[in-house]
């Protein structure tokens, strides 16, 4: 797929524009430059679902023209891109930032161990035992 973003045709995939790629330096690109990649891609995918701007806007809960300002390169709130991302249905995007625990081999060792092997006796409390009288 070949999209324009800026002054520049670039060919990625779907999801190209967001994840760093080798033809896309992210790095040496101003913070506008990134605002206006990712306002592109935003109405790349919007047109590409053949939605309106207020269609789009509605279902995100926003006003039309919050979703022209990212559209156009203007800055908008996290909260509003993350409802823009929703609405078109694309909040897969922020899977990139999931944090996944990793434990150590030897922390993996150690919760092995831990790990129980077998079922214990029951610790019966004192008076449980005793005629209730039914």
């Amino acid at each position: 797929m070949v999209i324009f973003v800026g002054k520049y045709y670039h060919k990625m995939t779907i999801q190209g524009i967001m994840r760093e790629k080798p033809n896309h330096n992210w790095i040496a690109m101003s913070d506008s430059a990134i605002i206006d990649a990712i306002g592109e891609y935003i109405k790349h995918q919007r047109l590409e679902q053949n939605k309106t701007q207020a269609r789009v806007a509605k279902e995100a809960g926003i006003n039309r023209w919050t979703l022209s300002q990212i559209e156009n390169g203007e800055s908008i709130t996290l909260n509003s891109l993350i409802q823009i991302l929703r609405a078109l249905d694309l909040l897969h995007l922020l899977n990139i930032f999931i944090v996944e625990e990793k434990f150590s081999p030897i922390e993996y060792a150690r919760l092995k161990e831990k790990k129980r092997k077998r079922a214990g006796t029951t610790h019966k409390e004192p008076g449980l035992n005793e005629d209730t009288g039914w």
